[in-house]
């Protein structure tokens, strides 16, 4: 097996074929397929399935997959510490968001970052835990901006950023409005964000703690913001979010926040990395750019930036 062959599996994975495949290594499709023909032959397996919107793999390319994106991760990352050695800037990096870091400080933090090092490739994603994990542990992501609990500490290493309240969000004309326990919400449709391995916990951390059951069907679980904002605004579901998320469109304007007898849970954003893997210069900035941000916004002109400071305890 060749590294090239390995990283054109890697890009069709990705990519979902072999034109995407192409575009993402900067060669041309017929190299690709080359490439992708000889690894076949050499392993005597199919490790592709062709069809007329792309390729997927077959079983065996799912099994050499893994290995495949471990090798490649590995070479980059061998060059980025060779080129750091060399004083040499890294040229990409890639970042995972929590949903409401994203629509409140993002903007002003990647202006900074981009104004310090403009050479840098800068990729962002929307970093749900469940998004952001499998991309640092195969090396494609850097760094992840989110809550760190629960993360095995043996893996990752989590910097906190700042506290905030998690909350319980209905729109205005929700006829729950005016509910003061829990208790008067157990026949409401719910909205949340969770993992599989999370949702024990939370449903522990928001009822079970409290002597409370909900039917497990009363609940939606959105892998997305926008998913989670439209079921509270648009099908009138009650959310269980952080405060922040109240100034993100399209929660701002349209939800409030129950006031409620029961204690909620704080949270906490930090950013996380793989152990192994310190971050590097453009991380490290990245990093100091969303710090100073985050300090800057009690002294905004904009009332949202004043208002998202309230809500936050800096923990840097």
């Amino acid at each position: 097996m060749k590294l090239h062959q390995l990283q054109a599996l890697v890009a069709v994975a990705e990519g979902g074929g072999i034109r995407a495949a192409a575009r993402r290594l900067g060669v041309s499709q017929a190299a690709v397929t080359r490439a992708l023909r000889e690894l076949e032959e050499e392993q005597g397996l199919a490790l592709l399935v062709r069809h007329t919107g792309g390729a997927r793999l077959t079983p065996a390319g799912k099994i050499l997959l893994p290995h495949a994106t471990q090798i490649a991760s590995q070479l980059q990352k061998a060059q980025a510490d060779l080129a750091s050695l060399r004083g040499e800037t890294p040229s990409r990096l890639c970042v995972g968001v929590t949903p409401w870091l994203g629509q409140t400080v993002l903007a002003s933090t990647v202006q900074a970052f981009r104004q310090a090092l403009p050479k840098v490739q800068l990729e962002v994603y929307e970093g749900l835990l469940a998004v952001s994990l499998p991309l640092l542990r195969n090396g494609l992501m850097h760094l992840a901006l989110g809550p760190a609990a629960p993360l095995p500490p043996q893996e990752f290493v989590h910097m906190p950023l700042a506290r905030y309240r998690m909350k319980v969000l209905a729109v205005h004309e929700h006829p729950r409005c005016s509910a003061r326990s829990l208790a008067e919400l157990l026949e409401d449709d719910w909205v949340i964000n969770f993992s599989q391995s999370s949702q024990a916990p939370l449903m522990h951390q928001l009822f079970e703690r409290h002597g409370l059951h909900i039917d497990p069907g009363r609940i939606v679980c959105a892998q997305s913001s926008a998913m989670l904002s439209s079921l509270i605004t648009d099908a009138g579901m009650l959310g269980y979010s952080p405060e922040p998320m109240m100034l993100c469109p399209p929660l701002q304007g349209r939800v409030r926040a129950l006031t409620l007898e029961q204690p909620l849970e704080e949270s906490e954003a930090s950013v996380i990395h793989l152990r192994d893997q310190p971050l590097d210069s453009a991380a490290q900035c990245f990093v100091q750019c969303l710090q100073d941000t985050l300090k800057a916004c009690n002294r905004s002109h904009r009332e949202a930036q004043r208002q998202l400071a309230r809500m936050l305890s800096l923990q840097f």
